[in-house]
């Protein structure tokens, strides 16, 4: 067996994933029917979250991986709150086979990132006025196959259409 570079595996570096920083790229919190929407509520709020993940390149070896998170509690017609938190990290990754790059980046990273946005996400609604909103653990895996199974259905339309 090699290393993909003809390398034998023993010889090979050994894969590494460093994070460099981690940042808030983005945070909008919207409060519109405060006070009134801090008083009880006769029944829980509908909340709806949309996460996303993004990745580019930096340099050789390192990447800026975005963890995108939206959210917005509704009680009957009126928004109590809605939220968007862009969370960034720049990661080495190396010694990674190329096939597994794009896995690295877009679950392995966002594993990293998500417990530290969660906290803010929870601590933003929590100083809005309301208990905090303690997001329940993302399956980056299955947003991954979604997200692959989405761009082969995109790239077969498209090919349908040459």
């Amino acid at each position: 067996m090699t290393n993909g570079n003809g390398a034998p595996l023993e010889n090979a570096a050994p894969p590494q994933l460093n994070v460099l920083a981690q940042y808030i790229k983005d945070l909008s919190f919207e409060n519109p029917n405060a006070p009134q929407s801090l008083a009880p509520q006769g029944q829980s709020p509908q909340i709806n979250i949309q996460i996303n993940v993004g990745a580019n390149s930096l340099a050789d070896t390192e990447y800026e991986v975005t963890l995108t998170i939206e959210g917005k509690a509704e009680s009957g017609s009126q928004v109590m709150f809605s939220f968007e938190l862009v969370y960034g990290g720049v990661f080495r990754l190396m010694n990674i086979p190329r096939e597994n790059l794009s896995p690295m980046l877009l679950i392995e990273c966002p594993r990293l990132l998500f417990p530290f946005a969660r906290r803010i996400v929870a601590d933003a609604v929590r100083d809005a006025g309301y208990p905090p909103l303690m997001l329940d653990p993302v399956d980056f895996v299955g947003l991954y196959r979604q997200n692959m199974e989405r761009q082969a259905a995109a790239e077969a339309g498209q090919s349908k259409l040459s």
